[in-house]
């Protein structure tokens, strides 16, 4: 099993732990790997949705699958990749997400897949490797 990189839906999921499929997923992936890893990107995006609705209780456990997680920091080459994909996405007409794309870079620059309910989101990138977990 390759490593993986959740996108913010895809780690969202996880944590609300409803998808059975999904769950099946990821205990495999533990299994194999034994830690998720993840953006800081995504990190921003699920603590933001968090403190908004005020799910204090979840935003305390979300800390300890950081604690427990490999986070990826977004360094100069993901800032440098993203921007690339940025410029071609818009010369594309491609969806240009600064968050999706700063996922995809770090997932590029670090040979991971990208785990994703959103695949449409990223389909048009050359390179990225893309898992729904939602899938069988």
């Amino acid at each position: 099993m390759d490593a993986t990189l959740p996108d913010t839906d895809m780690l969202s999921e996880v944590l609300k732990r409803k998808n059975p499929q999904i769950l099946s997923h990821a205990r495999r992936y533990l299994a194999a790997h034994s830690r998720l890893a993840f953006s800081n990107m995504t990190i921003y995006e699920i603590v933001r949705g968090l403190k908004a609705t005020g799910a204090t209780q979840q935003l305390s456990h979300f800390h300890a699958v950081i604690n427990s997680s490999d986070v990826i920091p977004i360094d100069l080459a993901i800032l440098m990749r993203a921007a690339d994909l940025w410029a071609e996405g818009k010369r594309g007409g491609h969806p240009c997400d600064d968050a999706d794309l700063i996922i995809a870079a770090t997932a590029l620059e670090t040979g991971r897949v990208i785990v994703t309910g959103n695949t449409a989101h990223y389909a048009w990138i050359s390179g990225l490797i893309l898992e729904d977990w939602r899938n069988p």
